[in-house]
């Protein structure tokens, strides 16, 4: 960390450092582990928000995967951790292409080191709020063909939006970006009408100076015309949760218990262009 600290401003706490910390990650500063340790022990079980959101992202990676979608743009794709969207995809696609997407700057280093002698991958720094920006940038006109199904993700990012941000024109303008076939993930952060949810908004409010929690209909509108698909708008841990295995070990995602409140407090959605 220490060879970034003259373009890294460690007195200001990041949405990516944050989110690597409570996943259990080491790229993070001590102004992040402050904001995480809000989190772990004034909202105790919060932290289960970013596992399940995380565990639904490679679920739906994996289906997409599963169903022949070679091309991913991941928006706002934070810090590398294990089961990236490029590792993942691979799995199933090995020539599988992904561009990363994010406006911090450690995001940026520690992805083009891990991604250094892969060719189908690349990483780079843009605003989530220009998506023209984002769509000529070279490294996606030269790794993604848009005549060609692609899935863009929008992994636990839209609600760091302001709603005069327009996060659904966001949306939309990918959409009509896509062919055919396409695919558009989005996981938020819900509504809940409890203390806990306002708490935890709070919080991120202050820290962060922005962001708006949203109701499942407000998320399903960030959609715009797109088909929702199986099973529509749904919270992350119940979201394709894998069969248990024979085992006996945990399953990623359950189906068969009630959440908790936190586990509540994230959604997910795919939708299809036809």
């Amino acid at each position: 960390m220490t060879d970034l600290s003259h373009v890294i401003d460690q007195s200001t706490p990041s949405i990516a450092r944050v989110y690597d910390y409570l996943l259990g990650g080491k790229d993070n500063f001590v102004v992040d582990r402050e904001i995480g340790d809000h989190f772990k022990n004034n909202l105790p079980g919060s932290v289960a928000i970013a596992f399940t959101n995380r565990q639904a992202l490679v679920r739906a990676v994996r289906d997409i995967a599963r169903d022949g979608i070679r091309q991913f743009v991941d928006l706002g794709s934070g810090m590398p951790t294990a089961d990236n969207v490029h590792q993942v995809a691979k799995r199933h696609l090995p020539d599988a292409t992904v561009a990363y997407v994010d406006n911090d700057p450690i995001v940026l280093a520690h992805g083009r080191a891990l991604l250094a002698t892969d060719a189908h991958t690349t990483v780079f720094q843009a605003d989530l709020r220009d998506p023209p920006s984002i769509r000529e940038n070279p490294e996606v006109v030269k790794m993604i063909d848009f005549d060609q199904p692609v899935a863009v993700i929008f992994s636990a990012i839209l609600h760091h939006l302001n709603d005069d941000e327009d996060p659904a024109g966001v949306v939309r303008y990918w959409s009509e970006q896509l062919a055919p076939g396409s695919r558009v993930y989005i996981s938020h952060f819900r509504s809940g009408h409890n203390a806990e949810t306002t708490a935890a908004e709070q919080k991120l409010q202050s820290t962060f100076g922005r962001g708006r929690w949203r109701t499942d209909e407000e998320i399903a509108a960030l959609f715009g015309d797109l088909e929702i698909v199986d099973p529509g708008i749904a919270p992350c841990a119940h979201w394709r949760p894998d069969p248990a295995p024979a085992d006996g070990t945990p399953a990623i995602g359950v189906s068969d218990r009630e959440l908790s409140v936190w586990e509540q407090l994230i959604v997910a959605g795919l939708a299809r262009k036809n």
